[in-house]
C-alpha cells in the first residue's frame, strides 16, 4: 500500500463498502435465503480488500444469517497484512441499533481479534448487558439510530482504525451513504436476476427522497473477470 492510499481523515476512518450484487442490484433473494452468490474470484477480491483494512464491519442481520467471522482468511492474506504494517488479524465491528443479535453466531466462537459492537441507547438494558458480554467494546452512539459520525470517530480515536471495510447488509450501507461516509464503493456485478420488491438492494433503509440529495459517485476503475464485472466508485465532489 503506497503512502497516498493511507491519507486519512483524522476524525474518522476511511470507509470502503464492498458488495456483490445481481444485474438488477439485489444482494439476496426476497426471502434472504441467498447470501453468497459471487464467484471464487469475487471471494478472492473480498479477502484482498480485507487485507488492506484495520477493521471489517457488518450488520447484525448479516452476522446472524451468514456463517462468517469477518477475519483476514488464509495465512497468505495475513502475511500480506504484516507486510503492509497492519496487525495480522483485523478488528471486527458489528452494528445493531436494536441490540438484537444471536450470541451463538459463528463470529463469537472465533476470538482471534477484538469484536466491537455499535448500538444505541434505545436497546433494552438486558440487550446491552448481553452485548457487553459478547463484545470487547460496546460503543453506544445515538438514541434510537446509530450516530455514525460519532461512532466512526470513536473507532478512530479509541481503536486506531484508519481504514474500515463495510460488508453490508443493505440497511447498514444505506445509513452510511445517507451520512456521506462512504469514501470508496466496490461492486461485483453478477450475471443473474433475483427480482422482487422485497429482495434487498445494496442500500436499504429510508433512502434519499429527492434526486438532488442522492449520493453521487464516479467510476474510477472497472474490469471483467469471467462473467462478473468489478467496479470501483469514489464520491463526486460537490461544488
Amino acid at each position: 500500500m503506497n503512502s497516498k492510499t493511507r491519507i486519512q481523515n483524522p476524525r474518522r476512518p476511511y470507509v470502503l463498502v464492498n458488495m456483490a450484487m445481481t444485474a438488477d442490484g439485489k444482494i439476496a433473494t426476497a426471502n434472504r435465503a441467498v447470501t453468497s452468490f459471487g464467484s471464487a474470484c469475487d471471494h478472492e477480491h473480498l479477502l484482498e480488500l480485507r487485507a488492506t483494512a484495520d477493521a471489517v464491519m457488518a450488520g447484525a442481520r448479516t452476522v446472524d444469517s451468514v456463517p462468517i467471522n469477518l477475519g483476514p482468511g488464509p495465512a497468505r492474506f495475513r502475511r500480506l497484512r504484516l507486510q503492509r504494517g497492519l496487525d495480522e488479524y483485523n478488528l471486527r465491528v458489528i452494528v445493531t441499533g436494536s441490540g438484537s443479535i444471536d450470541p451463538g453466531a459463528k463470529i463469537f466462537r472465533q476470538r482471534f481479534s477484538p469484536i466491537l459492537i455499535l448500538t444505541t441507547r434505545s436497546a433494552y438494558a438486558k440487550e446491552r448487558r448481553k452485548l457487553s458480554a459478547l463484545a470487547d467494546d460496546l460503543i453506544v452512539c445515538g438514541e434510537t439510530e446509530i450516530n455514525f459520525p460519532m461512532a466512526l470517530n470513536r473507532l478512530r480515536v479509541k481503536w486506531g482504525i484508519k481504514r474500515l471495510l463495510c460488508e453490508g447488509g443493505g440497511e447498514l450501507n444505506g445509513a452510511l451513504f445517507r451520512a456521506g461516509l462512504v469514501d470508496e464503493l466496490h461492486l461485483t456485478v453478477c450475471p443473474m436476476i433475483f427480482g422482487g420488491h422485497e429482495a434487498p438492494a445494496i442500500a436499504g433503509g429510508r433512502g434519499f427522497r429527492r434526486l438532488a440529495d442522492a449520493a453521487r459517485y464516479q467510476i474510477v476503475s472497472f474490469r471483467r473477470a469471467g462473467n462478473e464485472i468489478f467496479v470501483v466508485f469514489k464520491p463526486v465532489k460537490r461544488r
